[in-house]
């Protein structure tokens, strides 16, 4: 009988913190799923978040332009839609970009002059010249297509004119992610196949009211600023054509303050209309 005591005494304890253990392992369980559970059900929620987020920001849209000018290929002036402002002259830079054109391009808009500018496909050979391109179309200027080689179309097959225009286009798409808008032709020389080419391209044709940067004698920034505001030919919609050259670049501050000066203003390439 005392063998039998001891023995109950010692098993009554054991029992006991047995199944004290065993509760605690429960409780310990509970807590691992509970803590699941938490980590589960706050995982969806910050992705709604993220959504809601991501979709806020698609949504944000850039500004379009009005429209308000259209080309008058009678005389290639810009003419005034509506009520915009007839006293407006628009302003062009060809031959870029070569040597200049980016300077021109940051100056213009220091001055908050906006231009376009009609680039020849043999001056975005490389990739230089392709970033100088885009970072000229990144402060928001509009480009044309010039040509590739600034060849004379007149004296160029049709198969060469087709190569002149449409390797432009394709290799500026390549670049700022969309074709040119506006087509010059060197010397404002068109054909009737160029005619069509720019028509089926959705391209916009324009030539010239006056310009003066070839010529010797306004190879110089104080001349050439000066005939470029005072000429007879400054009229309203005048489409100003300029070049990249470094006297031209010397004098843009002269002349766009000059035409301000005159009461001009100075137009929006995005504000004339385009080929839908």
């Amino acid at each position: 009988m005392v063998i039998k005591l001891k023995l109950t005494t010692w098993l009554l304890p054991a029992a006991i913190l047995l199944l004290l253990s065993g509760c605690s392992e429960e409780e310990t369980e509970v807590e691992k799923e509970v803590g699941d559970t938490i980590e589960v059900t706050q995982q969806p929620e910050l992705e709604e978040e993220t959504e809601e987020v991501e979709s806020a920001e698609e949504v944000v849209e850039e500004p379009v332009t009005e429209i308000q000018y259209e080309i008058n290929e009678a005389n290639w002036t810009i003419k005034p839609i509506g009520d915009a402002n007839p006293k407006a002259v628009l302003l062009t830079i060809d031959d870029a970009p070569d040597k200049y054109a980016l300077e021109m391009a940051k100056l213009l808009k220091e001055l908050d002059a906006p231009a376009i500018f009609f680039v020849n496909g043999h001056f975005i050979d490389s990739e230089e010249e392709k970033a100088n391109l885009k970072e000229i179309f990144d402060l928001g200027f509009e480009i044309g297509n010039h040509t590739q080689t600034h060849a004379n179309l007149k004296n160029s097959s049709e198969e060469q004119q087709q190569e002149e225009i449409l390797n432009v286009n394709e290799t500026v798409e390549s670049v700022i992610g969309e074709k040119p808008k506006f087509f010059r032709a060197p010397f404002g020389v068109n054909t009737d196949f160029s005619k069509s080419l720019v028509e089926q391209e959705d391209m916009v044709l324009m030539n010239w009211t006056y310009g003066y940067d070839w010529e010797k004698q306004y190879m110089e920034a104080t001349s050439l600023a000066d005939i470029m505001v005072n000429t007879e030919y400054l009229v309203d919609g005048a489409n100003l054509l300029m070049h990249d050259r470094e006297w031209t670049l010397a004098a843009l501050p002269q002349i766009v303050d000059g035409l301000r000066a005159k009461g001009y203003e100075l137009i929006d390439p995005h504000a004339i209309k385009v080929k839908e």
